[in-house]
């Protein structure tokens, strides 16, 4: 499994909604975090290892309406 985490920006007034429309549609997602700083959300994800991510989120969490940008960022150990 791979470990995602994606950053979203939203535009005004639609975090909530977007943040719902994730976990409601969206059955990898972990968790979604209200965080502070340049982005709204963060999103926690897990994808099975031969998933395509870029088109994942392209076509999966970028068409999200509400969604103005995203980042996403690798994690590949987990240190406990």
């Amino acid at each position: 499994m791979k470990n995602i985490f994606v950053q979203i920006k939203c535009d005004l007034g639609k975090v909530y909604e977007v943040a719902e429309h994730i976990v409601d549609h969206l059955e990898e997602t972990e968790a979604v975090y209200s965080v502070s700083g340049a982005f709204d959300l963060m999103m926690k994800l897990h994808l099975e290892e031969d998933e395509d991510i870029g088109r994942y989120i392209n076509d999966r969490v970028q068409t999200i309406p509400g969604i103005r940008d995203t980042f996403t960022i690798m994690a590949y150990k987990a240190f406990m």
